[in-house]
């Protein structure tokens, strides 16, 4: 009986702390990952391989609903975008789940190199929130001095080859660590295509993470790394927490809020790394 009681505690404060994640994300934009991830492995003592694994999965559900939003009613996703960041992407998370099974299979720890790429990815996150405001008037300044055939010609060289490495950076970094689809993407995909709306970047980025993060999410299945009771906790809390999040993140002030988060991914990340 304890321990039937103890078991529903447990899955109502993961509710909860789904529930306070989705309404951060909500409000900020932030990626689940870089919040969720950490908090399951020092709230809840989970190992980082099944924290990586459960986000995962979570991060796929979640963000579908926002791409019918943005191809739906936006028409806001650039699908060849999606598709060179893919190219790269996918190919290397699938090698990165092979790497991790092939250590695992020879009896190699993998939770030291999951815990410093979960460091390092949150530290990434962290700076790119700090200096996303910087590039967004940087690019808006710059877009308003060039003409017509610079703004063409600006990158377009290495638009291909550049997103094709965007993309396999981001699949080793999210397969790892489950962090780095959003905040990253957005950031590396402001500097790759300035013409782009910022919303059209947004729901890019959001279409290409979630290919990417089910692929991952379900190779870490196949290696045992998802909680699937915790899994449905966190969605079951986090879903309204999003809902309510995205309604009152128009009466917080976002300039206050990101650098805040932005320092406490820093302690974490350090934490990860230095540990």
């Amino acid at each position: 009986m304890v321990r039937v009681l103890s078991g529903a505690l447990m899955d109502i404060l993961y509710s909860i702390s789904g529930f306070a994640v989705g309404v951060l994300v909500g409000i900020t934009g932030v990626g689940g990952g870089s919040l969720m991830t950490p908090l399951l492995v020092f709230l809840f003592g989970f190992q980082p391989a099944v924290a990586v694994g459960t986000d995962l999965l979570y991060a796929a559900l979640t963000k579908t609903g926002g791409v019918f939003v943005h191809h739906g009613k936006h028409q806001s996703v650039d699908w060849r975008v999606v598709l060179l960041l893919s190219a790269g992407s996918l190919p290397l998370a699938v090698a990165t789940l092979c790497a991790i099974n092939y250590f695992m299979s020879v009896g190699r720890e993998t939770t030291g190199a999951i815990s410093f790429t979960l460091g390092v990815a949150l530290l990434l996150t962290a700076t790119a929130l700090l200096l996303r405001a910087a590039l967004l008037r940087g690019r808006n300044d710059a877009l308003a001095h060039e003409t017509p055939m610079q703004q063409v010609a600006r990158f377009s060289r290495w638009e291909v080859p550049a997103t094709l490495l965007t993309g396999a950076v981001l699949g080793v970094l999210v397969t790892l660590s489950s962090v780095g689809a959003g905040a990253l993407g957005t950031v590396a995909l402001l500097f790759l295509y300035p013409r782009s709306s910022t919303l059209k970047i947004v729901g890019t980025d959001l279409a290409h993470a979630i290919p990417l993060t089910a692929v991952a999410g379900f190779g870490h299945w196949m290696l045992g790394n998802v909680n699937f009771v915790l899994l449905g906790s966190l969605l079951l809390g986090s879903l309204p927490g999003i809902w309510l999040g995205s309604h009152v993140s128009a009466r917080i002030p976002e300039h206050w809020l990101r650098p805040f988060l932005a320092l406490i991914l820093i302690l974490i990340g350090l934490k990860f790394v230095l540990s």
